[in-house]
This record gives C-alpha cells, sequence and structure tokens, in this order.
C-alpha cells in the first residue's frame, strides 16, 4: 500500500515551521550546529522551546529542515538558471562561481546535513539534473572536453571549497582567519584553475582571476 500523504500544516504551525527554520539557520551560521542551543533557536523564533520540540524531534531533523530551506533557496536556483543559459559556458561558469561561493559561505551547514544524512543521491540529482542539457551543448559546441561527466559539476564545487580549509582560515596551510576579501580572491584563483581544466586542451583560455564568465 501507498503511504498516505502527509496533511497540510495549519497556517499557524506553518508560521511557526517557517519561523524556527529561518532562526536555526541564522543560530547555526553564526554558532554552528553543534554548539548552537536549541532555546536559542526557539527564542528568536518567538515560540516556546516546546513548540520547538513539537516540529522537530532533535537536532538533527531541525539540520535537515534548514539544509532543506538552503538548498530549495541558494542551490537549486543556481542550476536552474545555468540551464536557462544562451551561452553553456558562460552558465556553466556563472552557476560554478556561485555555487562554490555559497557551499563556502555555509560549509558548517551543509557539514551538518551531511552527518544528519540529509544529502542523499536524491538531492545531488535535483542539483545535476538541469544541468545535462548545459553540458551536453557545451561538449556539443567544443567548449568543455568531450570526457566531462554531469556528476564532475558537484566535484569540483567541493574541490575548491575544500581548498579553503575550515571556516575561519584563509588558507588550510596558514594559521589566523581570512578576510573576505581574500577569501573571495583565493576561492576565484583555485576556480579560476579548475576551469582552466574543464576546457578541451586544444581550446583552453588563461582563467586566472576569473573576472568575468567569458574566461
Amino acid at each position: 500500500m501507498t503511504a498516505p500523504a502527509p496533511r497540510p500544516l495549519r497556517a499557524d504551525a506553518a508560521r511557526n515551521h517557517e519561523r524556527l527554520v529561518r532562526a536555526a539557520r541564522a543560530v547555526f551560521q553564526e554558532s554552528g550546529t553543534a554548539a548552537a542551543p536549541l532555546e536559542e533557536v526557539a527564542r528568536r523564533a518567538g515560540v516556546g522551546v516546546a513548540t520547538l520540540y513539537r516540529r522537530f524531534a532533535g537536532r538533527d531533523e531541525l539540520v535537515a529542515a534548514v539544509f532543506e530551506q538552503y538548498f530549495a533557496e541558494e542551490i537549486e536556483p543556481l542550476a536552474e538558471r545555468a540551464a536557462r543559459a544562451a551561452d553553456p559556458w558562460a552558465g556553466l561558469v556563472e552557476m560554478l562561481d556561485a555555487a562554490v561561493a555559497t557551499v563556502a559561505a555555509h560549509r558548517a551547514i551543509l557539514g551538518a546535513a551531511k552527518d544528519a544524512g540529509a544529502i542523499t543521491a536524491g538531492t545531488v540529482g535535483r542539483f545535476l539534473g538541469p544541468l545535462a542539457d548545459v553540458l551536453d551543448r557545451a561538449q556539443a559546441t567544443g567548449v568543455v572536453r568531450a570526457d566531462l561527466e554531469l556528476r564532475d559539476l558537484s566535484a569540483v564545487v567541493l574541490m575548491v571549497v575544500s581548498t579553503l580549509g575550515p571556516p575561519g582560515l584563509a588558507d588550510p596551510c596558514a594559521a589566523g582567519p581570512g578576510s573576505p576579501a581574500e577569501l573571495a580572491a583565493r576561492r576565484r584563483r583555485y576556480l579560476g584553475l579548475v576551469l582552466d581544466g574543464l576546457r578541451p586542451p586544444s581550446g583552453a583560455r588563461s582563467s586566472a582571476g576569473l573576472t568575468s564568465p567569458q574566461l
């Protein structure tokens, strides 16, 4: 038998859910998901902590809801916009640049979502699915190497983010915090280097600096 679809939330419950998720996203971003007190999430949402526990069984469930909201608002639209791009190379570059930027800024939340089992094959498919056509178009016009696979696009994002080290460090080999400008410059430099590797060997163009989609 097919399980019945979950009943929609009442208007007040839906509002509480939305407030709690947005408050948790802000608190997690500031304090980290493990250290953030759920009482503070409830306080910022303007509800009692009992309401939080009625909506979410525990921290992992709340983390999963935060990740789902973040993914739907900030990750999926990037792939959909790339799929609509008239120039497939420019669409891919813009998408990868924006994806690296947002993943780098939300590493704590994404790490917690991974630990909570909230990132699944289906999640990855929601990101990569819209990119299949734009990758095909890029390869058909010879602006992207023929052996590039769809799953490589998500790997590019993770590879570049990994070069930034833990949140708060400008360089994984150096101690001390990096300014947002330093992190952005480093992120774009590494992405530029990776983008050169996506080009066919005979048509590669220098992308050092990543100053525009037309590299």
